[in-house]
């Protein structure tokens, strides 16, 4: 297996200037590659903020991020950002889909920063997995689409290039029951279909349940979830 989706979190702080008390402090956290891990806690405990850290949107005050060997903390811009576009796929809570362009064209956005036209085997790609997510026609526009599409073709952009990280910031929320129980089963089933790695910000206990681990974040700390987990489930090691 890849190793590049292996999680190695050490004696992260993160404080906004002006503030005395840390909104996060984690000592440990440790993600094997392939495995899943869910993340839950109240508005404004720092979810989406701990997501950001660990993609390298936001940078902790101190401490270390490495993935597989790679300290993105200590990673400058322009490599930050190549680490990323090699290694993480990203879903949005709010899918950052491009009104203006088509479903493809929104699956293939990723590939752009590649080449001006992206290779034929990459575009049969997105076909493929937007086929794999229900969406049937591909030249609509992302304007029209309801917002259960628009998480489709959210999940199919970023798995395009084969991501060894999956992150997620709220995946099902302001779905009805039906698609919101569908949707979650099929980012799961995706990324280990995959061997990605996953990480999901959730309030939603039944895709919490689907996932190898759960920790709950509170008051700027981790601690590791007590929700029932499948027979089997392993892969993340959380030390308090």
């Amino acid at each position: 297996m890849n190793n590049a989706g292996t999680l190695d979190l050490r004696d992260l702080v993160l404080r906004f200037a002006g503030q005395e008390q840390a909104l996060l402090t984690i000592p440990s956290l440790k993600i094997a590659p392939g495995s899943s891990l869910g993340v839950r806690g109240v508005s404004g405990a720092g979810k989406t903020t701990l997501l950001h850290c660990l993609a390298g949107i936001a940078r902790p005050t101190s401490g270390h991020l490495l993935w597989a060997e790679t300290d993105i903390c200590g990673l400058q811009p322009d490599a930050l950002d190549r680490w990323r576009h090699q290694h993480l796929g990203l879903i949005f809570q709010d899918f950052h889909l491009i009104d203006g362009l088509s479903v493809l064209d929104n699956v293939l956005l990723p590939a752009y920063f590649d080449r001006w036209q992206p290779a034929a085997v990459v575009v049969e790609r997105a076909r493929d997995l937007l086929a794999a997510v229900g969406m049937e026609t591909f030249d609509r526009s992302a304007a029209v689409l309801s917002r259960g599409e628009r998480q489709r073709v959210a999940f199919a952009r970023a798995l395009l290039l084969h991501p060894d990280i999956l992150m997620a910031d709220e995946p099902t929320a302001s779905l009805d029951p039906e698609h919101r129980s569908q949707l979650g089963e099929l980012l799961v089933s995706m990324a280990r279909s995959q061997g990605a790695t996953l990480i999901v910000i959730s309030h939603e206990a039944e895709l919490l349940m689907r996932l190898d681990r759960c920790v709950t974040l509170q008051q700027g700390h981790l601690s590791e979830d007590a929700l029932p987990r499948p027979v089997g489930g392993a892969g993340v090691a959380l030390t308090p």
